[in-house]
């Protein structure tokens, strides 16, 4: 059984961070993004990071328990860095490269305590300022 979260920060292009968003939402975890939202909003070319932070256990769901919630630094259309929050088995999580030293990670964690949160970031786009796909 794993129960200690990862100490790591993955890197993931868009489609990689779509497909996590993806198996997110088909097994019904309560922490993602919509990924109509990320098509729309996300810069296709951008890397993305996955940060798990805490074990999240699912005690009535033992057959998606634990999972780890993480948080995402995510890079919009605009260029800006927005960060959100996404629940990721740890398989799931296990299977994406680990490709950034100890300083890399630690400049992204410090990244995402800068960073709007989705729902901010969203809430101050007029629509005139969104950005057209």
């Amino acid at each position: 059984m794993v129960s200690a979260r990862p100490r790591t920060v993955r890197a993931v292009d868009t489609n990689q961070l779509l497909d996590l968003e993806q198996e997110a939402a088909t097994l019904g975890f309560s922490q993602r993004l919509p990924v109509h939202w990320l098509r729309k909003h996300l810069d296709a070319e951008a890397t993305h990071y996955v940060c798990p932070t805490i074990v999240h256990q699912l005690r009535h769901r033992p057959e998606v328990s634990p999972q780890w919630r993480c948080q995402l630094l995510l890079t919009v259309t605009t260029g800006e860095e927005i960060w959100g929050l996404l629940d990721v088995l740890p398989d799931t999580l296990d299977r994406l490269p680990n490709t950034l030293d100890a300083a890399v990670e630690k400049e992204i964690v410090n990244r995402l305590e800068r960073a709007t949160t989705q729902r901010e970031w969203s809430e101050r786009m007029s629509p005139e300022e969104m950005p057209r796909n």
